[in-house]
């Protein structure tokens, strides 16, 4: 736009905004420029050539009609291309609204596990064994860049999400942020694109998902562990990933990131309900066609009354393994309840998950024995925090389990994974907590072989 026409728009969007008169606007420009730098609306370059544009043409402002009326809500939406959101970076441009947030973490870690000895072999076990090591690592998140892109079309609030997450360690491969640690030299951290997909929806009809996004079953147990926010169980510190474990594996299974169509109630009250498909994951460890998919659904009810809040889910997956082969053939299910309770600055967590051939760890890890006989396994967790003005303190116990199948005789085999957790959070910014934390991990086998290690780790999270 011309420099006449841009000082005539500002000053109209300055009168609007401000209550400047229509007769005074002439002497009153300067300073009403001067505000809408200030506010951004104007970079300095503008704002200067507006400033001598109007001193050079003094005699056309001023004999130039002034309509009095402001201009339109809409009509200053669209002036304002650039604008905050309750979180992260927003845009809005025309009917599209832009959005991008993230995260960055990290930490110095140090492990130290005990010997490598026979009595410490634990098949499946996660504690650190056979050595003490020194790292600069992520911890249970890798780094995060999310970028949507919403709309509405036609009464549908419509979207496209995705998710990026780079690490800050170098792996083996560029296969993703979780494959395996190589701290050399001329290597390269990965790239796990986790979340690709699309959303429909509309008041009192609730949202279609479609693509890859986190999963339903334990997806409450991850995100409301207070090792997301921090390393947890450190997993592989003499040559890290780019996550840790946190407590995956300590209390409760990796929900995992999957291909999905999902539909999302509208909430009623508190209550909200969530069922889904989902691409079939295999056995680990085996080769196998899946002729169905699997299926995971999820109920959950919030409620507050004053300082006192909560909520209270439950969750189920079932999946059948059709085998191809000598593969197993069977069906992997579970189940899962928990729930969170707020007072003031008081949070309590408790959780509890069950399986049968669902495995440990990870969904279908260790799931059956050689001969594709289910095991069961179940754990849980709990958890308290305290917040006293920036500084939280929070603590958490977890186990999981897995039994032996029928008649199996594994006397290496994983019986149980536990860890402690002791943790304390600053808030140094709005962006910024500083995190100290101490983790005790501790697997034992059915045979009686155990291992223990223990963890310090402190560093910083970012989030915009």
């Amino acid at each position: 736009m011309t420099g006449t026409r841009k000082w005539l728009t500002a000053t109209a969007i300055a009168m609007s905004m401000f209550g400047a008169a229509a007769p005074a606007y002439a002497d009153t420009t300067d300073d009403l420029l001067l505000r809408l730098k200030e506010k951004g609306i104007l970079t300095d370059d503008e704002y200067q050539a507006l400033v001598q544009r109007k001193s050079a043409e003094p005699a056309a402002v001023a004999a130039a009609p002034v309509v009095a009326a402001a201009p339109s809500a809409s009509w200053l939406d669209e002036q304002k291309v650039v604008r905050a959101t309750p979180s992260g970076v927003g845009m809005q441009i025309g009917s599209v609204a832009l959005k991008f947030s993230g995260s960055v973490n990290g930490f110095y870690v140090h492990d130290s596990g005990d010997s490598a000895i026979a009595s410490h072999n634990v098949v499946g076990g996660l504690a650190t064994v056979g050595s003490k090591s020194s790292a600069i690592r992520n911890g249970l998140l890798p780094g995060f860049l999310k970028v949507e892109a919403t709309t509405t079309q036609g009464g549908w609030d419509v979207g496209a999400h995705f998710g990026i997450y780079p690490g800050i360690n170098s792996v083996v491969t560029a296969g993703g942020a979780n494959s395996g640690g190589t701290p050399q030299a001329l290597a390269t951290s990965g790239i796990d694109f986790r979340q690709t997909y699309l959303t429909f929806g509309r008041a009192g009809f609730g949202e279609i998902k479609i693509g890859r996004d986190i999963g339903l079953f334990a997806q409450e147990a991850i995100l409301n562990d207070i090792t997301l926010l921090s390393v947890g169980t450190a997993a592989g510190n003499v040559a890290p990933s780019n996550t840790s474990l946190g407590r995956i594996g300590l209390g409760y299974l990796y929900t995992d990131f999957q291909p999905q169509i999902t539909y999302t109630s509208p909430k009623l009250g508190g209550f909200q309900f969530a069922i889904g498909a989902f691409q079939p994951l295999v056995t680990i460890g085996n080769n196998e066609v899946n002729k169905t998919p699997g299926f995971q659904a999820k109920v959950t009810y919030e409620f507050a009354a004053g300082d006192f809040g909560g909520k209270i889910w439950a969750n189920g997956i079932t999946q059948k393994h059709d085998g191809v082969g000598t593969a197993p053939r069977y069906t992997g299910s579970g189940f899962d309840v928990g729930t969170k309770l707020t007072f003031g600055g008081t949070g309590l967590v408790a959780y509890y998950y069950n399986g049968s051939g669902l495995g440990t760890t990870g969904l279908f890890i260790l799931s059956t024995d050689a001969l594709g006989r289910k095991r069961e396994s179940d754990g849980f967790y709990v958890q308290g925090t305290y917040g006293i003005g920036k500084l939280t303190i929070g603590a958490s116990y977890g186990e999981s389990h897995l039994d032996l199948a029928k008649s199996e005789a594994n006397p290496t085999l994983l019986d149980t994974n536990s860890s402690y957790v002791g943790q304390l959070r600053y808030g140094f910014t709005d962006w910024v907590t500083l995190v100290g934390e101490y983790t005790h991990s501790r697997a034992k086998a059915h045979g009686g072989n155990h291992a223990s290690s223990d963890a310090i780790a402190t560093g910083a999270i970012l989030f915009f």
